[in-house]
């Protein structure tokens, strides 16, 4: 009933969860314009996003995305649009005050929806999911406990380490008061390279 392997598959999420992938990217720049608190809607996107592949891969789809690469590049070029369009966005945005009471204008579900879309066309994740994730379940045995097992751990460890990376962002917010435009300038930078990586480099 437990799932196999578990403490590899946590070694495994935990190092794809502190290395500063695309969500993070995303949350750093969140955090120092519009605040940790808004930052949670993102990284609940994120999550949600991921449940619902899992989800798929498992009880639906199984090895359709193996058998059927051609998707995962309508989800890759959907995705690099995507995080073009959200690199010309942060570097057009301009970071809030840290001390600051205004609102943002942008709503929560807006923050929801980025974290939900950045997440939901990553091709990385929908490799991860049929390709690793099924792994390590024994699926002759109980697979929905061992699923619900390792989504559970999947996601809140997830959420974590973006929670995480936004208030660890948010400190750094001190040291570039100087020179507000300088975080969202290099992440604007590192989104539209990760596009092209993505673009000239990830072949499915």
């Amino acid at each position: 009933m437990f799932p196999i392997n578990y403490f590899l598959f946590l070694q495994i999420i935990l190092f794809l969860f502190i290395t500063p992938g695309t969500p993070r990217i995303v949350i750093i720049s969140y955090s120092m314009n519009y605040g940790v608190q808004k930052c949670i809607w993102t990284a609940l996107g994120d999550i949600t996003a991921n449940f619902i592949q899992a989800t798929l891969v498992i009880f639906v789809l199984g090895s359709f995305f193996v058998d059927n690469p051609n998707f995962l590049n309508i989800f890759k070029w959907i995705g690099i649009a995507y995080l073009l369009y959200l690199a010309y966005d942060l570097y057009k945005s301009r970071p809030k005050d840290i001390n600051s009471n205004n609102i943002s204008s942008k709503s929560f579900f807006s923050f929801f929806k980025d974290g939900f879309l950045v997440a939901g066309t990553s091709p990385k994740a929908w490799m991860f999911f049929p390709l690793i994730f099924p792994q390590f379940i024994d699926f002759n045995s109980n697979y929905i406990v061992q699923f619900f097992i390792l989504i559970t751990t999947y996601v809140v460890l997830d959420f974590l380490s973006l929670v995480a990376y936004a208030l660890l962002a948010r400190k750094l917010i001190v040291w570039i008061k100087a020179n507000p435009k300088t975080i969202n300038t290099i992440s604007a930078c590192v989104l539209i390279i990760i596009a092209l990586i993505i673009a000239f480099i990830q072949k499915y």
